[in-house]
């Protein structure tokens, strides 16, 4: 007995942690993949390096999308697009 009470502190703390820590981050991991693969055309979003632009190509190829600015059309990575910018942006624009 113990031993099970000098292992309880350990269990506790991981207990803890998971809660905390790794159950949150699973689940945000799972929404930003939900987020990306349902991209569209026409989708205003802004990507985490804080440029904005609407989305005129997807490729699922290389998992890329052509996002088309002021400047002209870029190439990204979809995991470069900001999902709580891009949902914040387009929430602005229902509202108006």
């Amino acid at each position: 007995m113990d031993a099970l009470g000098s292992f309880l502190p350990f269990i506790a703390i991981f207990a803890v942690m998971y809660f905390f820590m790794i159950a949150p981050q699973m689940k945000r991991s799972k929404q930003e993949k939900k987020f990306a693969s349902e991209l569209k055309r026409g989708t205003r979003v802004v990507t985490k390096s804080g440029m904005h632009g609407k989305i005129v190509e997807l490729n699922d190829k290389d998992n890329s999308c052509v996002i088309e600015t002021l400047a002209g059309k870029i190439k990204f990575d979809r995991s470069a697009i900001s999902m709580e910018m891009s949902n914040k942006l387009n929430a602005a624009a229902v509202v108006k």
